[in-house]
């Protein structure tokens, strides 16, 4: 396949795959399509450990780092120690997690002390103390999944000769994104899994793609590449992609019922098991509106008797150590744990009915495309 985000990163089919994983990032990139190493959880010495891990495995094939360095959150421009934001958890919501768990006969983990605390994710100063981390490394593109990049993350890609992507959810984020000077827009519907808006991807990607052109004629540049995303877990979602006029897919969902995939054994079963209908869009995990399973987790947060979810990067803190727990001893069977236990997935999980390995999926997504292409041609007269 030819398109601009084919020719723009060098890959064979206009296919990226986000994944916190290493083993898919590597998978996708091996079988011709792109893999994005989504990096918002890494510390900087993890970071630095998958990407000479992907290095060794790609042969030089391109791959791209995700990190996030998002418009507003907790903390940002106080100049403190944004490790200080631990103790901003009021008491309330840990006892509302204590409870919470201990009702799914789950004990609560204690919190880690002041000298086992570490600069959270999911703020602009954990994403620039990677993002030297990530340029050292060969990647073709850097994307930040949350508002516009900083300045320097922009002016380091032209620099270096890395496309910066970054993800919308309207009209007018997308026209904001190439005044900053993006390379890659990712037009993410609210399907999608992980931060979203409410704008569905059937009606973002044309309205995008749409503004990309008006933007471009007032700025006098080429129009910026779109990708779609949300909800794209086949071919056929593909080629529909393509024909509302998208360069590329953009797709994360579909990869975490991999083989390869890290995602906890128990929480793929429940994907594998889920409908279309059995995600919620929640601020329970981040305190962003994040589209996942609905689970005891996620109800009990959205209880008129629960506390606000905190903002970002707080929420984060509160949360991630309990569902750490709440995995580990889902692997074991404990039938509570399973109640509670969630992750980022989007409404695509219903047609993730079976687990197969990332060489599969890619091409049956490339045999699928070109099948659809082949039957909308037959729509067209003679």
């Amino acid at each position: 396949m030819r398109t601009p985000v084919t020719e723009l990163l060098g890959i064979d089919l206009p296919l990226l795959a986000f994944s916190h994983c290493r083993d898919v990032v590597a998978a996708v990139t091996n079988a011709g399509g792109f893999g994005v190493l989504g990096a918002a959880s890494h510390t900087p010495d993890q970071l630095e450990h998958e990407l000479d891990w992907i290095d060794a495995h790609v042969a030089g094939r391109p791959y791209g780092v995700d990190l996030i360095a998002p418009a507003t959150y907790a903390g940002k421009g106080e100049g403190g120690d944004p490790v200080g934001l631990w103790d901003r958890i009021p008491s309330e919501h840990r006892g509302f997690v204590g409870e919470l768990l201990a009702s799914h006969g789950v004990e609560p983990p204690e919190p880690p002390a002041a000298g086992q605390r570490r600069r959270p994710g999911l703020t602009e100063e954990h994403a620039r103390d990677c993002l030297d981390i990530a340029f050292a490394h060969p990647i073709r593109l850097i994307a930040n999944a949350l508002g516009v990049p900083p300045d320097d993350m922009v002016a380091r890609g032209k620099a270096e000769g890395v496309a910066v992507a970054a993800l919308v959810g309207t009209r007018r984020h997308a026209v904001r994104q190439v005044e900053a000077g993006v390379d890659l827009i990712v037009a993410q519907g609210t399907e999608a899994g992980g931060h979203v808006g409410e704008v569905a991807t059937m009606v973002l990607v044309p309205e995008v793609v749409d503004a990309v052109a008006e933007a471009a004629v007032v700025n006098g540049r080429e129009p910026v590449p779109v990708l779609a995303a949300g909800g794209i877990v086949n071919g056929a979602q593909m080629a529909a992609a393509l024909a509302l006029g998208a360069a590329g897919v953009w797709t994360g969902s579909v990869w975490l019922t991999c083989e390869e995939a890290e995602t906890a054994p128990a929480t793929k079963a429940k994907f594998v098991a889920a409908t279309s209908s059995d995600t919620v869009r929640s601020r329970s995990r981040t305190g962003k509106p994040c589209r996942q399973l609905r689970s005891a987790w996620t109800d009990a947060w959205d209880a008129p008797e629960a506390p606000d979810a905190l903002p970002m990067p707080i929420q984060s803190l509160l949360s991630e150590p309990a569902l750490r727990c709440v995995d580990r001893l889902a692997e074991g069977g404990h039938e509570g744990a399973r109640e509670l236990a969630t992750y980022f997935v989007g409404q695509g999980v219903g047609m993730m009915n079976r687990v197969r390995p990332v060489r599969e999926v890619v091409y049956s997504m490339a045999e699928e495309f070109a099948e659809a292409v082949e039957r909308a041609g037959a729509f067209l007269a003679e």
